[in-house]
């Protein structure tokens, strides 16, 4: 999806296509079906199935940046979008975490990777890399594929940190730890 309501995209023949949509929900409504399409052609969902419904601006985030989140938690049924279990749209306070660390599930920080600040995005998240077997007690029923939106509100690169020394920290030059899936939800650091 680019700006002014237009998205493009390539076919079985690598011919370049483009979409104008009448309004900004129209383009963001027809790329979440596009996902959903995806993930419903997939014989077996074992990656996360990114979207980009706003692109955002500036630079990419990765692994040890700061980031504030709005979002909305789907449960997948029925080939769609089921039941809302989680979301901090309505709500005061934004998810703080820090990509990389592990403190949510590992799709998740999958999903995010190279999103810019003021970007939306559309995630569809399989079992093994959201909860799993084990799901989530009264929320989320085990091997449940999950449907996040996901709105990056604000931006804190790891290189902009700087250590006591004054030279500047970065985890960019050395591997993230592998998230693990955690089980107590999307709480805040």
């Amino acid at each position: 999806v680019r700006p002014n309501n237009y998205s493009t995209f390539y076919d079985d023949h690598r011919q370049n296509w483009s979409i104008m949509f009448e309004s900004e929900k129209a383009a963001v409504d027809f790329s979440k079906q596009v996902c959903i399409a995806k993930c419903n052609s997939s014989p077996a969902l074992d990656s996360v199935l990114c979207q980009d419904l706003l692109l955002g601006e500036g630079q990419g985030v990765e692994a040890g940046d700061s980031l504030e989140v709005a979002y909305t938690g789907w449960l997948f049924q029925n080939n769609g979008l089921g039941q809302v279990f989680d979301s901090n749209v309505n709500k005061d306070k934004l998810l703080r975490l820090k990509l990389g660390s592990g403190k949510v599930i590992k799709g998740w920080e999958e999903g995010m990777l190279g999103m810019k600040k003021g970007g939306r995005r559309f995630l569809i998240i399989p079992p093994a890399w959201a909860y799993g077997a084990q799901g989530v007690a009264g929320r989320v029923p085990p091997d449940c594929t999950l449907v996040f939106e996901v709105e990056l509100r604000r931006v804190k690169l790891a290189k902009e940190c700087s250590g006591s020394d004054g030279l500047s920290v970065s985890s960019r030059d050395s591997p993230a730890p592998s998230p693990v899936p955690s089980s107590d939800g999307f709480s805040s650091d």
